[in-house]
């Protein structure tokens, strides 16, 4: 397994202003390892007790990204130093992660997930939703959270126009959303979408960060 290799190669896919982030998720420290000592700091996890864990054992500069759907109990774990969670899809869990934040006196930067896809599995908000939350008195008042973006992700289908078609709607709604929300806040700038079999659609369809992983570390263990 050339992880290094295999690293280099994604990146030669990917423009310059797209973010890689490797999903180290099921992998041990010492493949980490091997993309960190290759020059990549930036991973993502879906298991709240692993990346605590990784957080402790692992270089102090890496950025850790939580990719998985997030409890609100399980929040004060990695409030500490979670540089983005990626999937966020209530006011209860936006106001959880505010108060755990306050705590560290630090802000915490969240995508807000939309959900793109048919599949009743995947998680998220529809457009009303997202809209109800924006103008929601109690979210105006969330001071130690910081909006960046928006998160999705597609059918797991082999129906490409379908798939480009989600990515689309995502961008859209981004668009819509940055524009009557965020017109003024240079930070809400990521839409989150593409992983290692779609990755090239979402670029194509304006994605700003892409999750990569079995392209990186082989299949999940």
């Amino acid at each position: 397994m050339n992880i290094i290799k295999n690293l280099s190669l994604i990146k030669e896919k990917i423009p310059a202003s797209v973010t890689l982030v490797a999903v180290s998720k099921t992998k041990p420290n010492e493949l980490i390892m091997d993309a960190y000592d290759a020059g990549h700091k930036i991973f993502g996890e879906n298991k709240i007790q692993d990346l605590a864990k990784k957080y402790e054992d692992l270089p102090k500069d890496i950025q850790w990204h939580f990719i998985g759907h997030l409890q609100t109990n399980k929040v004060k774990y990695i409030s500490s130093f979670v540089h983005l969670i990626h999937a966020v899809d209530s006011l209860k869990l936006l106001k959880t992660i505010n108060k755990e934040a306050k705590k560290h006196n630090r802000k915490i930067a969240v995508l807000l997930q939309i959900r793109i896809a048919t599949e009743d599995t995947k998680f998220g908000m529809n457009e009303d939703e997202l809209e109800q939350l924006l103008i929601n008195d109690e979210f105006i008042l969330l001071n130690n959270i910081q909006i960046t973006g928006l998160m999705g992700m597609a059918t797991n289908t082999d129906d490409e126009n379908q798939i480009k078609r989600e990515f689309s709607l995502l961008k859209t709604i981004f668009n819509q959303t940055k524009n009557n929300y965020f017109v003024d806040i240079p930070v809400f700038k990521e839409i989150s979408m593409g992983m290692s079999s779609d990755y090239k659609t979402a670029i194509q369809q304006g994605s700003t960060m892409v999750r990569i992983g079995s392209s990186i570390f082989g299949a999940r263990n």
